[in-house]
């Protein structure tokens, strides 16, 4: 089992705080596996087991009805005079479980914990009921730094490249160290379950070959602005009809469910957001690799490009896609402490190219870190304020 330290980590922190905790993440990320990590540190921090209820609600034994239902079962495991720890995976499953989970976070006695492959957990109802009353912690695969803690060599160089192909799913892991041959048939299991269960059941969606070729397109074009009109346009040139409205259904689908990430574009110099042409980045390179076949590997720039988003988004930033001027700067990363500037490029041995990646980074006319982030493997240097570092040491750091 593989330490999702961070998380853990959050998970302390908020542990027996007056807030529900809520993982979000897609499906078979390890949002179950963290739960279980916790519930080992609880018990060797002096919780008894019986202290502890843990429901997966997509397992046929937990086959509840209604809200009610599960409050009931929970309810009547409940000592008034011990406290609790409740875990609740997968409670979108449960209808109305808003009300349960509400129900049970307003006992003084018990600590709420609950998981969902969902984007729309936190919408609607749940977020009018629950606003204010709640933390969300956002799981994503394996870091690159948690995929190599499941391996003895230390070449990280080559690991990277097996990151960058096989993605970080942590049920990868098990099947690389056996059968490399079967990852797709298990990456196939996942794909199949959050499109048929996350998207076309949820969204009342029929055709399912017009929702993959969507997302195909979204995932061949990661790193590059792309509108609704242009998918639907190139889509109906080939013979598939559909419209803008279809397309973009489909999209805000796919950002619920986690399979895709919305980089809106920022302009550097006013300080305020672009409202057209987003950027859209795949949840993990090895379900890209899965759905897209050999076409995947040829585009190797954008997918160190989306190992860097993800990785930001792992640090807890906010981030866009910068626009200087006529130029762009591939990521703003933003937090409390203000702005980082990352440029992303496979080489910049060739000092034309160099030039091109610096360019942008010296255009922003202010004084924030500047990283450039290549796979040189050269020692890291600075350029006026600039620094080069290889993209493994970065994401080892």
């Amino acid at each position: 089992m593989i330490e999702r330290t961070e998380y853990l980590e959050e998970l302390k922190r908020w542990k027996d705080k007056d807030l529900i905790k809520v993982v979000t993440g897609i499906r078979r990320c390890g949002k179950s596996t963290l739960f279980e990590l916790f519930i080992n540190y609880l018990k060797e921090n002096n919780v008894a087991e019986e202290q502890i209820i843990h429901l997966n609600l997509e397992d046929a034994d937990y086959d509840f009805k209604s809200y009610k239902e599960l409050y009931d079962y929970v309810n009547k495991k409940l000592d008034s005079k011990k406290q609790y720890y409740v875990f609740l995976d997968e409670v979108q499953n449960v209808l109305e479980f808003q009300k349960a989970v509400d129900s049970l976070y307003i006992k003084k006695n018990v600590d709420v914990y609950i998981t969902g492959s969902n984007g729309y957990l936190l919408s609607g109802e749940l977020a009018t009921l629950l606003s204010g009353r709640y933390v969300e912690i956002k799981m994503l695969p394996l870091s690159f730094k948690e995929y190599i803690s499941a391996f003895d060599s230390k070449d990280y160089q080559q690991l990277f490249l097996n990151y960058m192909k096989n993605g970080g799913m942590p049920g990868n892991i098990s099947i690389l160290k056996t059968n490399p041959n079967d990852i797709d048939k298990y990456l196939d299991g996942i794909f199949s379950t959050i499109v048929y269960k996350d998207i076309m059941i949820r969204n009342n969606i029929s055709d399912k070959m017009l929702l993959e070729c969507v997302l195909k397109f979204i995932f061949d074009s990661i790193g590059s602005p792309i509108s609704t009109k242009k998918i639907s346009d190139t889509l109906t040139s080939k013979g598939m009809m559909t419209s803008n409205h279809t397309v973009e259904n489909y999209i805000t689908a796919f950002l619920e469910s986690f399979l895709i990430y919305k980089a809106e574009r920022f302009d550097v110099k006013g300080k305020n957001l672009l409202v057209r042409d987003y950027k859209y980045y795949a949840v993990d390179s090895g379900l890209r690799s899965y759905l897209l076949g050999k076409k995947a590997d040829s585009d190797m720039g954008h997918i160190l490009e989306n190992i860097v988003y993800l990785e930001l988004l792992r640090r807890g930033y906010r981030v866009y896609v910068g626009k200087v001027d006529d130029l762009e700067v591939d990521f703003v990363a933003e937090n409390r402490d203000g702005l980082k500037y990352y440029q992303v490029a496979l080489t910049v041995r060739d000092q034309k190219v160099l030039e091109r990646e610096l360019k942008s980074l010296q255009k922003t006319g202010d004084h924030y870190p500047k990283i450039l982030l290549t796979l040189d493997m050269d020692l890291e240097s600075d350029y006026d304020g600039i620094t080069k570092m290889n993209v493994v040491e970065w994401l080892l750091k």
